[in-house]
């Protein structure tokens, strides 16, 4: 009866875990999350009270199946989620024990309670219990970020086996969870060293039984998992903070939306210190100010959509040309600036072949060919700064244009 005991309570939970799980979408997260944590007590107060004595030792369903249980579900929420909606509900059951010590601690201030002909307040049972489920919670925690290491480590050696890869990432967790979890347990219940071998051997086997319900879930009900890419180390540890929030902010900043490349805001700043560079090291600096002929009447021609699609191919066609070390922003509208390390006439050179690439591969409805003036300016001596440099190249745009489009000019 112990196992068939153990196993309805394990085909339940999971059962309606992930049924839950399934509904995310239309439910909401926050449902999940307030499951799990309604079950946080029963889980502690099973762990600490209730066993089953099997032949291997005494089982408690609450340390067994109840939290390999929710681990599972746990790297769940990871792999089909992400690490921050993974250390929600830990965060929010770590918060819940501390505001259960300080409320209980609160309680003991009035010792004069009514007489109940039923129960009476049992307020060092609720310390226990606060305690018990700090500490589990302290372990869930540390649990959950060796549970993300072990499966992401585990990818590059067992990526498409996706039953093993969670076996073992759960086995070990369960593992190390199981020793310290036992400690808390002795300490504050009693609880004997029989617990302690019959606990882990059957979260070994409860870890295999969630497994099997992960992966047929995984195969079967969300089956884009498969194939997933596995994440870097580094971040899992970004997700578990906000850093990659600020991180994602800051490769934003100086980007182009429309073409991805560098924007002026960038330029501006690093046009000055690539000036300065090129001084303190005595090394070549040229500017290219590159413009998209007759662009407005493309955009009144075909509209503004194919002119943004001018502008996106413009701007590939030219990272396409130039080298890893050369700098290339999208200076404003159908303008784009670059930045190389180049003399006068390898400037001149690279300039040319922009604008033939350019004029060869894009050709618009009709016949009509898509062309780029080009102005250069190579620092000399004589400049003070980069924005001498800047002004002649644009001057130098402008006399391109003048010249009849379709050519580079060189100041």
């Amino acid at each position: 009866m112990g196992f068939a005991a153990l196993f309805a309570h394990g085909l339940v939970y999971a059962i309606i875990m992930l049924g839950i799980f399934r509904l995310r979408k239309h439910l909401g997260l926050g449902v999940l999350f307030c499951l799990i944590g309604s079950m946080h007590f029963l889980e502690t107060y099973l762990a600490a009270t209730f066993f089953i004595d099997l032949p291997f030792g005494l089982i408690s369903p609450g340390s067994t199946v109840m939290f390999a249980g929710k681990l599972s579900l746990f790297l769940l929420l990871y792999i089909k989620e992400d690490a921050e909606v993974m250390r929600q509900p830990v965060y929010g059951l770590l918060a819940g024990n501390v505001l259960m010590l300080i409320l209980g601690a609160i309680l003991r201030l009035h010792s004069n309670t009514v007489e109940m002909p039923g129960y009476n307040p049992d307020l060092i049972f609720v310390d226990q219990m606060g305690f018990l489920m700090m500490w589990g919670t302290i372990l869930l925690f540390i649990d959950a970020i060796m549970l993300i290491i072990i499966y992401e480590r585990l990818g590059g050696f067992i990526s498409r086996t996706l039953f093993g890869r969670i076996f073992v990432s759960l086995a070990l967790v369960l593992s190390f969870d199981q020793v310290f979890f036992y400690l808390g347990l002795h300490y504050l219940a009693g609880v004997p060293q029989a617990a302690f071998y019959g606990g882990w051997i059957a979260k070994i086997g409860v870890a295999a039984f969630f497994t099997a319900a992960l992966a047929f879930y995984l195969r079967v009900c969300e089956p884009s998992v498969v194939g997933t890419p596995t994440r870097q180390i580094a971040d899992v540890f970004d997700r578990l903070t906000y850093r990659h929030r600020y991180e994602n902010l800051m490769r934003q900043v100086g980007k182009d939306p429309l073409t991805g490349l560098r924007d002026r805001g960038l330029f501006e700043q690093l046009g000055p210190t690539i000036f300065a560079s090129s001084v303190r090291d005595a090394t070549p600096m040229s500017a290219i100010m590159i413009d998209i002929d007759r662009f407005k009447s493309i955009n009144d021609n075909y509209g503004h959509i194919v002119g943004d699609r001018v502008i996106q191919n413009v701007a590939q066609t030219i990272s396409n040309t130039i080298r890893d070390d050369d700098y290339l922003f999208r200076y404003g509208g159908e303008e784009f600036a670059l930045i190389c390390n180049k003399g006068a006439v390898e400037a001149l050179a690279l300039a040319e072949r922009i604008r033939a690439a350019v004029i060869a591969d894009h050709v618009l409805e009709g016949g009509a060919a898509v062309s780029i003036s080009a102005g250069i300016s190579t620092r000399t001596v004589c400049d003070t700064d980069f924005t001498t440099v800047l002004s002649r190249a644009d001057a130098a745009l402008y006399q391109a244009k003048a010249r009849g489009r379709n050519c580079v000019e060189g100041l």
